[in-house]
């Protein structure tokens, strides 16, 4: 997998542009993606799994810009969407919502419906309430709703709590072992047509084995299910593939596909992807300048690099300790290296993009805070009242801007006169 960022002439470039031309135009803090590399990872993804019959659903909530929907679906990429939010996103960017499979625990009314009369492809349901709730809105609407299980394995993915979602005490999905009493009752029902199996145990997963445990288990409900007369047309893998942040070997898509090959090899039956952030993730920067250097004031303090971005823009490292790398815009500088604490200007001590790092810096440099393609904008904020960054696509030697920085009067113009 090459990256995007290589220096050319000191200066770090995604694909072919300056990105300090970028910030020339726009300024910092800015997100920017390449267009490339999100195209060779689908073409990478679709290769893997060539020997299968196999659709991508890209998990919209891992950057929902509608520019990049569009970028998906010009690949002959779906989508995976937990939010009716979500697939107005898709449909807004041209997207086919019979490529669209609704996952989430929490799916309200109102959304259901949205989904109904649309025509998305499945539905991924994670209770027996939301299985009710579900047949009874279609038969208010004279609709039958397709509908997959989501099935929680009890399968331990080996990542960060935070993103576990395959482990008995998580909120996702159904007992694997109650999944077949709640089969019986959808094939029971006319107001559902079962699909498939689903399944999703967490993310950034970097091995193959904890998603082909989750695999075996899921083809063994399905022969249940078939010796039960309840044919299963799909299986639905989830996402989670891991990438690369700091020293990470990342799931490699050709072995991981000719593995769930080789298992699925003779079933008729579609397999279902979602990837995220191993299509997006490393596409993204987060460019940033320095504003004020405070050097350490005792040997066992922090030397503090202050940045324009802040959690608000970037919650990764805060909310799960989370590394990106931080690399200099201009690649040589006339100050020698030190160790220094990427901070942000919010008010609060977890403020923080990146700790530990040798830079050489002055004040006024440029900054690249890398794989920030995936959760980066969609988990921003305006906590402290802070306007939210632009974002930029690179295309090749061309770049332009595909959400404008947000104003203050943009914040202000949703809330009530005085």
């Amino acid at each position: 997998m090459m990256s995007p960022l290589t220096y050319t002439a000191g200066s770090l470039h995604m694909d072919g542009v300056n990105l300090a031309h970028i910030t020339q135009a726009f300024g910092t803090p800015c997100y920017v993606y390449s267009a490339t590399h999100i195209r060779n990872r689908v073409a990478e993804l679709k290769a893997a799994f060539a020997d299968l019959s196999c659709t991508i659903h890209y998990s919209v909530k891992a950057n929902s810009n509608l520019h990049l929907l569009k970028l998906m679906h010009e690949q002959g990429v779906g989508f995976d969407i937990v939010s009716g939010g979500e697939l107005s996103r898709v449909l807004a960017a041209g997207g086919n919502p019979q490529s669209v499979i609704f996952s989430g625990v929490g799916k309200r009314v109102e959304e259901i419906d949205f989904a109904l009369k649309a025509g998305i492809k499945s539905f991924n349901v994670e209770s027996a309430s939301e299985l009710n709730r579900l047949a009874s809105r279609a038969g208010n609407l004279g609709k039958v709703a397709p509908v997959s299980l989501r099935v929680n394995p009890n399968v331990n993915a080996g990542t960060h709590p935070y993103i576990s979602t395959g482990l008995k005490e998580n909120k996702f999905g159904v007992d694997i072992n109650s999944a077949l009493d709640l089969y019986l009752q959808a094939q029971a029902d006319p107001n559902l047509d079962i699909f498939g199996i689903d399944c999703h145990i967490g993310s950034q997963i970097t091995q193959p084995e904890p998603l082909l445990e989750a695999l075996t288990h899921l083809l063994q409900l399905a022969d249940e299910l078939g010796r039960q007369g309840i044919p299963i047309r799909h299986i639905d893998l989830g996402g989670g593939m891991g990438i690369r942040y700091r020293d990470e070997t990342p799931l490699d898509f050709a072995t991981y596909g000719s593995m769930v090959s080789q298992i699925v090899a003779k079933r008729d039956i579609e397999v279902l992807l979602e990837p995220g952030r191993s299509l997006t993730a490393n596409a993204g920067v987060l460019l940033a300048r320095v504003e004020y250097l405070k050097p350490a004031q005792s040997p066992d303090a922090p030397n503090f690099a202050v940045v324009d971005t802040a959690m608000n823009d970037l919650i990764r490292p805060a909310l799960y300790q989370a590394w990106h790398d931080v690399l200099p815009v201009r690649e040589t500088t006339a100050q020698a290296p030190k160790i220094w604490d990427i901070v942000g200007p919010v008010c609060e001590s977890g403020d923080f993009l990146a700790k530990g790092r040798s830079l050489g810096l002055s004040e006024g440099d440029l900054l690249a805070i890398a794989s920030a393609g995936a959760y980066g904008f969609v988990q921003s904020s305006n906590y402290n009242t802070r306007c939210r960054p632009p974002e930029v696509l690179v295309e090749g030697n061309t770049f332009r801007l595909i959400r404008r920085r947000e104003t203050i009067d943009d914040q202000l113009r949703f809330e009530q006169e005085l």
